[in-house]
Formats: structure tokens, sequence, C-alpha cells
């Protein structure tokens, strides 16, 4: 389809609502990178494509995933994977769901989206070696029902996905390379390098959205994400913090404190 017939945010529709996840990253990775043509204010209701697997259960409910063993190595990357697959709806759906928003924001969330295509590609290819395709392991859908509560505000959706679990993603990312890397799984690990480099750029960009839209509204955003947090009962941030890849990614040092004051609450 020719670039000027239509809009990115078309585009990105139709790979959202693609429920083949190798076709979903093909669509995503397809996508014009281009800030030419105006941005229609359309009003689109974007469906969500999901596989028929994985299996999507409770968190409880999914198996242990040891990095001692090959299985629990698969289990893990398959586990990662479903989480790239997650963001690459998330950032997809930012950029169908909100419409009026600068071209600057289009073009932001679809460069996250191709990342996250590559991020998940990555992950697959590399399942491949454990005799694992992406569907095999049961997994959860914590990270897409904050979507749907989300799905009628912005700020919400920009305090609760990018700086709350994709922020979480920061904190835990060194920790699982390093287990993989004291387990010999070092294609793996390097994997994991690329991510968190890319995500902290991702949450740098949804900090940059967040704070432009507190800023439009007179809005505090400490206290605007406190008010998330309460409104839509979603757990406190969880410490431990990687602090220095929080700051990189855009976190003020009122908000670094406010996270600091935090964990001492939780380690006391």
């Amino acid at each position: 389809m020719v670039f000027h017939e239509t809009c990115i945010r078309v585009l990105a529709q139709q790979a959202l609502e693609c429920a083949c996840s190798a076709k979903k990253v093909k669509l995503t990775l397809a996508l014009p990178a281009h800030d030419g043509v105006k941005q229609p204010a359309l009003a689109l209701q974007p469906q969500v494509g999901q596989p028929a697997k994985p299996m999507l259960v409770a968190p409880k409910h999914l198996p242990t995933r040891s990095v001692q063993s090959a299985q629990g190595r698969g289990m893990l990357l398959h586990a990662l994977a479903h989480i790239e697959f997650n963001a690459i709806n998330l950032a997809l759906d930012l950029i169908v769901r909100f419409a009026n928003m600068p071209a600057q924001f289009y073009l932001d969330w679809l460069k996250v989206a191709q990342e996250e295509a590559h991020h998940h590609q990555l992950l697959c290819q590399r399942l491949q070696t454990y005799g694992v395709v992406y569907g095999d392991y049961p997994a959860h859908n914590g990270l897409w029902e904050v979507a749907t509560k989300t799905q009628t505000s912005l700020l919400a959706r920009l305090a609760l996905v990018p700086r709350l679990h994709e922020a979480r993603g920061l904190d835990a990312c060194p920790a699982i390379r390093e287990k993989l890397a004291q387990a010999g799984a070092l294609e793996s690990a390097h994997i994991l390098d690329i991510i968190l480099r890319d995500e902290i750029g991702h949450v740098e960009i949804g900090n940059y959205w967040y704070n432009a839209l507190c800023q439009a509204e007179h809005k505090d955003p400490i206290a605007e994400f406190e008010r998330c947090l309460r409104d839509y009962d979603v757990p406190l941030p969880r410490s431990p913090f990687n602090y220095e890849a929080r700051k990189q990614a855009g976190f003020s040092e009122q908000e670094l404190v406010w996270l600091q004051q935090l964990e001492a609450k939780q380690n006391a």
C-alpha cells in the first residue's frame, strides 16, 4: 500500500489486530517511519490480536523457571518472548487508540513497537536452540490487563505501562542477565543486553510524553502517578530499583528520591 494513501495509525491497527505473532512482527517492522503526512484524527477502535497459544493463566499457575537446566532456560526465554509480544501490542495500541497527538508521538511509539518486535524475534530465534517455539508454554497476561484498564486515559496508560511495568524491566533485567551468563547461556545474556539498552529508551519516551501531558494539564507528575496507582488499583513499584537505568530513562531526581523512600519503607 502506498504510504500517502493511508497513515501510520491505520497500518499500525492492521499489525495490532493480527493474531499471528510472526506476521505481527513482520507487519510492525514494515511500518513506514515517516512524518510527512498529517495524522488524521480518526476515532479508531482497535482490537488486539492474540494467538491461540500460549495458553494464558494466572501468574501463580506458571511453572518455576530455574536457569540451571536447559528446559528452565527455555521456559525463561519463552516468558520473556511473551513479555516482548505484549510490548509490541502496547506500543501499537498507543499509536492506534489515542488520536490528536503530535506527529512525533506516533513516530516515537513506532520506534518502540519496531524495537519490541526485534526483541521478540531475537528471543524466538534463540528458543529454537532449545527446541521450543513461542506458544509452547503457558504465560500470563498481566501487562495487557493494565492496558485494558487504561484504554480511555492516555495519562494513566503512560503512568502505569512504561513508567511502572516497563520500568520494572529495567530493575529486573540485569539480575536475569547475570543468571543466564553464570549458567553459560552467553548468547541469551547478550539478548538481554540489547533489550535493556533499548528499554531504557522506551521508558524515556514514556516519561517524556507523561511529563508533557502533566505539564499541559497542570498536574504534578508524582502526585498524578500516585493517583493512578490508587484509582486503577495497581500495586506500588517493588524494590530493588535500578536507579542508574531509571535516571538514564528520564526519571527526575524527585522521583528517584520518592523511590528511595518507598524502598526504605519496603525494607523496614
